[in-house]
């Protein structure tokens, strides 16, 4: 009885809000929103569907605990320096604008620290950077750009002082600097993905997620990178046979589409 009120709650949900709950892993996600209905005070998860389809609110705060919302500047480093030093100096080499693309950016985090980087390289008035989550809730935070110390403790000094004004016991990013970042909804899986792209990242995400639906995403990222397009994924997402998606290794955690 249990398993049927969970794959009816599924099947409801995609109906309601197109997200495909059966694409993640299911034993984390099921655990994941068992926690949230029992917290919420219902019993099954037909009584939490019946809530979350009169009650935008607690529809949003369903939204944010299925999604992973945790993130902070330069997660990372190394990886970054990498990105900083090696890859964007060859794309900006290459004259043109640079379109990049931050999927699944939650707080904003991960496309403001790209854009602090174009910043630096004086790349970031010539670039193009759209960044996508599927939690609306993530996306206002992220336009707001107010960060817990926590959060940009990864930032580098001088960066910090540039960029960031210290206020109420946080940072507050100074949002006239990153106009040319465009925050936009997106569902990875369901949604078409814009091509001719220079550089994407999607990283700590793809963890979650089943196995055919990595080898979709994999498949719909390369096609939306340009030849020689670099795909930037998380530190334990590495991506096992990419020349089936067309992909090859470029560098730890990084990999180009073939060309």
């Amino acid at each position: 009885m249990e398993d049927k009120d969970f794959t009816l709650f599924m099947e409801n949900v995609k109906s309601l809000t197109a997200i495909d709950l059966t694409q993640y892993k299911e034993a984390q996600m099921k655990r994941r929103l068992t926690t949230f209905r029992m917290k919420k005070g219902f019993a099954t998860f037909r009584e939490l569907y019946a809530a979350m389809s009169s009650d935008k609110g607690l529809l949003n705060e369903f939204l944010d605990r299925m999604t992973i919302n945790v993130s902070e500047f330069f997660r990372n480093p190394n990886r970054w320096d990498a990105l900083q030093h090696k890859f964007l100096p060859e794309m900006i080499k290459q004259g043109g604008r640079l379109k990049c693309w931050s999927a699944a950016c939650s707080t904003g985090e991960e496309p403001y620290t790209l854009a602090m980087i174009l910043s630096e390289h004086n790349a970031l008035a010539s670039a193009s950077l759209l960044a996508t989550d599927l939690d609306e809730g993530v996306l206002a935070k992220a336009r707001e750009g107010f960060y817990s110390e926590r959060s940009v403790q990864e930032v580098p000094a001088p960066l910090l002082d540039k960029y960031f004004v210290k206020e109420n016991g946080g940072y507050r990013l100074i949002r006239d600097r990153f106009r040319t970042v465009e925050f936009r909804r997106h569902n990875l899986l369901e949604d078409r993905f814009e091509p001719d792209f220079d550089l994407i990242i999607c990283r700590n995400v793809m963890i979650y997620f089943t196995e055919e639906a990595k080898q979709l995403l994999y498949r719909k990222f390369s096609d939306a990178l340009k030849p020689g397009g670099i795909l930037f994924v998380g530190s334990t997402e590495q991506i096992f046979s990419p020349g089936k998606f067309g992909l090859e290794p470029a560098d730890t955690f990084f990999y180009r589409k073939k060309l």
